[in-house]
């Protein structure tokens, strides 16, 4: 029952719009630390996830995420400054491309707790 309550805390985080709150404290403060936020948080949920055994959760959660961040991005495309703020890309390809890339760290951690998981069973 307490994995149960795990994987819906998952999945109830990750319908925070990760990638729009990034992009909107790059753009708004010239600030990276809304990148390292998003790929530090969604890294620790895929470890949870796979520690957990539900992989499944982390592209549902990834994918959801986006989902919401594109929404938000919707709203702010009536501001010209926020389109062309990430040139050469606009708004939504960045946000496509930072959502590719972020799953690489959780990538990462999901190899590192399923060989960390490994080693506790031997």
């Amino acid at each position: 029952m307490k994995g149960i309550g795990i994987i819906i805390f998952i999945v109830c985080v990750y319908c925070f719009p990760f990638a729009y709150f990034s992009m909107y404290q790059d753009f708004s403060n010239r600030s990276m630390l809304g990148y390292l936020f998003m790929i530090v948080a969604t890294a620790l949920f895929a470890g949870l996830s796979k520690k957990y055994s539900h992989i499944s959760i982390i592209f549902i959660g990834n994918i959801v995420s986006l989902v919401v961040s594109y929404f938000f991005i919707g709203t702010m495309a009536e501001n010209v400054r926020w389109d062309g703020y990430f040139k050469p890309l606009t708004a939504n390809k960045f946000l496509i491309l930072i959502g590719i890339l972020n799953i690489i760290p959780q990538l990462v951690v999901i190899k590192f707790v399923k060989k960390k998981c490994r080693r506790q069973v031997e």
